[in-house]
Protein backbone atom coordinates (compact mmCIF):
# COMPACT_ATOMS: atom_id res chain seq x y z
CA UNK A 1 0.00 0.00 0.00
CA UNK A 2 1.24 3.52 -0.80
CA UNK A 3 0.88 5.71 2.27
CA UNK A 4 1.44 9.46 1.95
CA UNK A 5 2.75 11.78 4.63
CA UNK A 6 2.32 15.56 4.29
CA UNK A 7 3.47 18.17 6.78
CA UNK A 8 3.65 21.94 6.98
CA UNK A 9 5.32 23.85 9.80
CA UNK A 10 2.56 26.28 10.74
CA UNK A 11 -1.21 26.58 10.64
CA UNK A 12 -0.78 29.47 8.18
CA UNK A 13 0.75 27.18 5.56
CA UNK A 14 -1.27 25.10 3.14
CA UNK A 15 -1.08 21.34 2.57
CA UNK A 16 -2.84 21.44 -0.83
CA UNK A 17 0.27 21.18 -3.04
CA UNK A 18 1.56 18.15 -1.14
CA UNK A 19 -1.86 16.50 -1.04
CA UNK A 20 -2.25 16.97 -4.80
CA UNK A 21 1.15 15.37 -5.49
CA UNK A 22 0.48 12.45 -3.15
CA UNK A 23 -2.95 11.87 -4.69
CA UNK A 24 -1.43 11.94 -8.20
CA UNK A 25 0.99 9.25 -7.04
CA UNK A 26 -2.04 7.13 -6.05
CA UNK A 27 -1.46 7.07 -2.30
CA UNK A 28 -4.27 5.06 -0.74
CA UNK A 29 -4.02 6.79 2.62
CA UNK A 30 -2.51 10.18 3.47
CA UNK A 31 -1.49 11.35 6.92
CA UNK A 32 -1.15 15.10 7.33
CA UNK A 33 -0.14 17.45 10.08
CA UNK A 34 0.58 21.09 10.73
CA UNK A 35 3.47 20.99 13.13
CA UNK A 36 7.10 22.05 12.98
CA UNK A 37 9.53 19.34 11.93
CA UNK A 38 11.82 20.18 14.84
CA UNK A 39 9.25 18.87 17.32
CA UNK A 40 9.87 15.30 18.43
CA UNK A 41 6.17 14.68 19.01
CA UNK A 42 4.42 14.33 15.69
CA UNK A 43 1.22 12.38 16.35
CA UNK A 44 0.27 11.78 12.71
CA UNK A 45 3.76 10.54 11.83
CA UNK A 46 3.56 8.19 14.82
CA UNK A 47 0.10 6.97 13.76
CA UNK A 48 1.37 6.35 10.23
CA UNK A 49 4.39 4.39 11.47
CA UNK A 50 2.17 2.34 13.80
CA UNK A 51 -0.08 1.24 10.93
CA UNK A 52 2.74 0.29 8.53
CA UNK A 53 2.77 -3.30 7.31
CA UNK A 54 5.33 -5.35 5.42
CA UNK A 55 5.55 -4.18 1.82
CA UNK A 56 4.02 -0.73 2.40
CA UNK A 57 5.72 2.33 0.91
CA UNK A 58 5.73 5.70 2.67
CA UNK A 59 5.59 8.47 0.07
CA UNK A 60 6.66 12.04 0.84
CA UNK A 61 6.79 14.99 -1.52
CA UNK A 62 10.24 16.03 -0.33
CA UNK A 63 12.83 15.16 2.24
CA UNK A 64 12.18 18.15 4.52
CA UNK A 65 8.60 16.98 5.15
CA UNK A 66 9.88 13.95 7.04
CA UNK A 67 12.74 15.38 9.09
CA UNK A 68 14.63 18.59 9.74
CA UNK A 69 18.07 17.07 10.22
CA UNK A 70 19.97 14.22 8.59
CA UNK A 71 20.07 12.42 11.93
CA UNK A 72 16.30 12.78 12.35
CA UNK A 73 15.63 11.67 8.79
CA UNK A 74 17.82 8.56 9.02
CA UNK A 75 16.24 7.68 12.37
CA UNK A 76 12.74 7.82 10.88
CA UNK A 77 13.83 5.82 7.83
CA UNK A 78 15.32 3.16 10.12
CA UNK A 79 12.00 2.90 11.99
CA UNK A 80 10.14 2.55 8.68
CA UNK A 81 12.58 -0.15 7.55
CA UNK A 82 12.16 -1.99 10.86
CA UNK A 83 8.50 -2.40 9.85
CA UNK A 84 9.71 -3.95 6.53
CA UNK A 85 8.31 -0.96 4.66
CA UNK A 86 9.98 1.31 2.11
CA UNK A 87 10.16 5.05 1.61
CA UNK A 88 10.04 7.18 -1.52
CA UNK A 89 10.49 10.92 -2.00
CA UNK A 90 8.89 12.42 -5.09
CA UNK A 91 11.40 15.30 -5.24
CA UNK A 92 14.64 13.46 -4.33
CA UNK A 93 15.01 10.37 -6.53
CA UNK A 94 17.88 9.04 -4.39
CA UNK A 95 15.51 8.74 -1.41
CA UNK A 96 13.75 5.64 -2.65
CA UNK A 97 14.25 2.26 -1.00
CA UNK A 98 11.81 0.32 -3.20
CA UNK A 99 14.55 -1.36 -5.28
CA UNK A 100 17.84 -3.01 -4.25
CA UNK A 101 19.84 -0.43 -6.22
CA UNK A 102 18.11 2.49 -4.53
CA UNK A 103 18.50 0.85 -1.10
CA UNK A 104 22.23 0.63 -1.81
CA UNK A 105 22.36 4.30 -2.77
CA UNK A 106 20.48 5.28 0.39
CA UNK A 107 22.84 3.15 2.49
CA UNK A 108 25.83 4.92 0.92
CA UNK A 109 24.32 8.31 1.80
CA UNK A 110 23.64 7.07 5.34
CA UNK A 111 27.26 5.92 5.62
CA UNK A 112 28.55 9.28 4.41
CA UNK A 113 26.32 11.02 6.93
CA UNK A 114 27.62 8.81 9.76
CA UNK A 115 31.19 9.46 8.63
CA UNK A 116 30.50 13.21 8.72
CA UNK A 117 29.12 12.97 12.28
CA UNK A 118 32.16 10.93 13.36
CA UNK A 119 34.57 13.51 11.88
CA UNK A 120 32.75 16.34 13.67
CA UNK A 121 32.89 14.40 16.95
CA UNK A 122 36.61 13.68 16.46
CA UNK A 123 37.41 17.34 15.73
CA UNK A 124 35.41 18.44 18.75
CA UNK A 125 37.32 16.05 21.02
CA UNK A 126 40.66 17.16 19.56
CA UNK A 127 39.71 20.81 20.08
CA UNK A 128 38.71 20.20 23.70
CA UNK A 129 41.92 18.28 24.35
CA UNK A 130 44.00 21.05 22.80
CA UNK A 131 42.21 23.70 24.85
CA UNK A 132 42.76 21.71 28.07
CA UNK A 133 46.48 21.41 27.23
CA UNK A 134 46.61 25.22 27.04
CA UNK A 135 44.97 25.53 30.46
CA UNK A 136 41.40 26.16 29.38
CA UNK A 137 38.95 24.62 31.82
CA UNK A 138 35.69 24.82 29.86
CA UNK A 139 32.20 24.27 31.17
CA UNK A 140 30.01 26.72 33.02
CA UNK A 141 31.68 29.35 35.15
CA UNK A 142 31.31 28.76 38.85
CA UNK A 143 28.75 30.91 40.60
CA UNK A 144 30.13 33.25 43.21
CA UNK A 145 29.45 32.19 46.79
CA UNK A 146 26.86 34.39 48.44
CA UNK A 147 27.58 34.78 52.13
Amino acid sequence: MKIGYARVSTNDQNLDRQLDQLSEYDCERIFMEKITGSKKERPELDRMIDMLRTGDTVVITELTRLGRSVKDLFGIVEIIHSKHADIKSLKEPWLDTTTPQRKLLFTIFAGISQFDRDIIRQRTMEGLSSARARGRKGGRPKRPNKK
